[in-house]
């Protein structure tokens, strides 16, 4: 039987790019284009909710479609530049069903040549388009060997001409399509009158060199299949759903009554704000190997799901005192309010509290152990990655970036990787042993780019949380110090001694993030990880939990807006810039 232990991760440096990986490109969408992935995401949803509740059926003609637009841009109140967008992603909504039903071995996947680097591509051409070296410099490698080995055809080609003689062949019934809103338009009429699934992720420029697009979506279009039974499953439903389950009457139900002030002060930390992801993610995963998506949920998954949520409860608590953070979710951290003493005491019941609602569970004795083993082992692998930092703290130096994201890993991967086993554990030992090498990888990928955007949420003067005041390992501080020279150095050098340099602020700090091009390098890296949490889920043969995981990631991602040098700070980020080419006080 496997170990039911976390097994700690091999050493590895997190900076160098992991294999199969590629070089993430940053680019500003074209105009009619939202602009944020946080802003396509919701546009996104609103159209499945709208296909949901109108079911508009597939082929819809040109000015048909246009009608829909124009009631989504009305609902959303978003720019009416944003028609044609919308119009596409409402066709694929409507042909999402028709393309899950079609055989992967009767579809056709349809690249843009010009995802590649364009300066460094060593790939030929045909007269079928581009020939893929493998070079890994772009997408086109990962994107084409995945859905050569589901079973697609691929071309690394475009234009309507292309389509259509694809469509003649008689010999594929869908197309998933990457391309321009412009080269898609011309392609509209030649899929609508073949009735012809096909679902288009636009890119996010059309000027034809070096473009972008949203990965996530393509990854997911590719892999959508009527095997995935989890593919309908409300995902923001479900998170309210477990939201829910931490208000006071619902805990009271779940935990019992509270008995005394410690209780009651841990029940309450406890309800207060926070994303939920780790309880969402137990339920999701126990709910994906199930099958069943409409079946209600077991009445003890809920302790099962609070048990995770109290272990990562205390650690914010010890975090917050062992950082001396005075704030925590805009409000008072515990021992801010009660006291150090107290704060320890509430935190230390809290783990408590998940060992018995875990030990309490209607499971069999084997499942209950195992449980039990896997939490106390993510418990260890925190603590261990936590006391990395704290003893860190006692003779402070530079980080290297690698050192930096070794910590996020031992930190921050433990946590995803017990609610993921405890949901998969619940479903079954089996089931549990069956992805449990996937788990493992899945959420030591996840935890190393969650922290990365939280080190860029903290950016800009709305940050989330302040590591700068905190003066605590940064991935930006220690990609900045590695870059900058002379006086720069220096300054960033200070700050990792834990010494704030005279005359310098915050806000001069982070126009020096950007400038060095450490904000730069922070996204490249977060969508290295994210895409290597993907490549994770490769060989993992349950087709609901490896949609549901692949799904889950955007959600986690897309569901908060990345703070920092947008748009609306421009003007102070050139401010703030002129105020640095000044010279420095001696």
């Amino acid at each position: 039987m496997p170990s039911p232990e976390l097994k700690p991760a091999p050493r590895f440096d997190p900076l160098v790019v992991p294999r199969h990986a590629v070089q993430q490109r940053f680019r500003a969408p074209k105009q009619n284009i939202p602009q944020t992935a946080f802003e396509r995401t919701r546009v996104l949803e609103a159209v499945r909710a709208y296909v949901v509740e109108h079911a508009p059926v597939p082929p819809t003609p040109m000015d048909e479609l246009k009608v829909h637009a124009d009631r989504l841009v009305a609902l959303l109140r978003c720019d009416p530049i944003y028609r044609d967008y919308i119009g596409v992603l409402l066709n694929n909504e409507m042909w999402r069903e028709s393309l899950a039903a079609v055989p992967y071995e009767r579809r056709l996947l349809l690249l843009p040549k010009c995802m590649r680097v364009e300066s460094k591509c060593p790939a030929p051409f045909d007269e079928f388009g581009l020939l893929c070296k493998q070079c890994g410099l772009c997408t086109i490698q990962d994107l084409t060997a995945e859905a050569e080995r589901l079973g697609y055809a691929v071309l690394v080609a475009e234009g309507s001409a292309v389509v259509m003689s694809i469509i003649q062949t008689g010999k594929i019934d869908a197309i998933v399509g990457v391309s321009c809103l412009s080269v898609l338009e011309q392609a509209f009429p030649y899929m609508e009158a073949a009735a012809i699934p096909g679902v288009a992720i636009p890119l996010l420029q059309d000027d034809c060199i070096d473009t972008t697009v949203d990965l996530d979506w393509v990854w997911d279009y590719i892999h959508l299949s009527s095997e995935d039974r989890t593919r309908r499953m409300d995902l923001g439903a479900l998170r309210d759903e477990v939201d829910f389950w931490f208000s006071p009457g619902s805990l009271e139900l779940i935990m019992g009554k509270s008995e005394g002030e410690t209780e009651r002060i841990a029940r309450d930390w406890l309800g207060r704000a926070g994303k939920r992801w780790r309880p969402f993610l137990t339920v999701a995963v126990y709910q994906a190997l199930q099958g069943d998506t409409s079946a209600p949920l077991p009445e003890d998954l809920r302790k099962v799901a609070v048990a995770v949520e109290c272990f990562h409860k205390a650690s914010l608590i010890h975090d917050d005192i062992e950082d001396n953070d005075a704030l925590r979710y805009g409000e008072k951290t515990l021992h801010e309010e009660h006291g150090v003493a107290v704060a320890l005491n509430v935190g230390d019941l809290l783990i408590g509290e998940g060992y018995r609602l875990l030990a309490g569970c209607r499971a069999t004795p084997e499942q209950r152990v195992r449980m039990l083993q896997v939490a106390a082992e993510a418990q260890r692998q925190l603590c261990r990655g936590q006391g990395a930092e704290l003893c860190w703290t006692r003779r402070p130096t530079p980080l290297r970036p690698n050192e930096v994201l070794d910590i996020f890993r031992r930190k921050t991967a433990p946590a995803f990787e017990v609610a993921l086993r405890l949901g998969a554990l619940y479903a079954g030992l089996a089931t549990h042993d069956e992805v449990s090498d996937v788990l493992g990888k899945y959420s030591e990928a996840l935890g190393i780019a969650y922290q990365i955007r939280d080190d860029l949420s903290d950016l800009g003067f709305g940050g989330e949380t302040n590591d700068l005041a905190a003066m605590r390992p940064s991935l930006l501080l220690a990609v900045a110090h590695e870059k900058a020279q002379d006086t720069e150095k220096e300054w960033l050098a200070a700050i990792w001694r834990r010494t704030w340099p005279a005359d310098v602020t915050p806000a001069q700090v982070e126009a020096l993030y950007h400038t060095l091009g450490a904000t730069h390098r922070a996204d490249v890296l977060l969508g290295t990880y994210k895409e290597e949490a993907i490549r994770s889920l490769h060989d993992l043969e349950n087709h609901n939990l490896k949609g549901l995981l692949r799904r889950t990631l955007g959600k986690i991602f897309n569901d908060v807006e990345i703070k920092g040098w947008c748009k609306e700070h421009e003007q102070l980020k050139r401010a703030i810039e002129t105020k640095m080419a000044e010279p420095v006080p001696a």
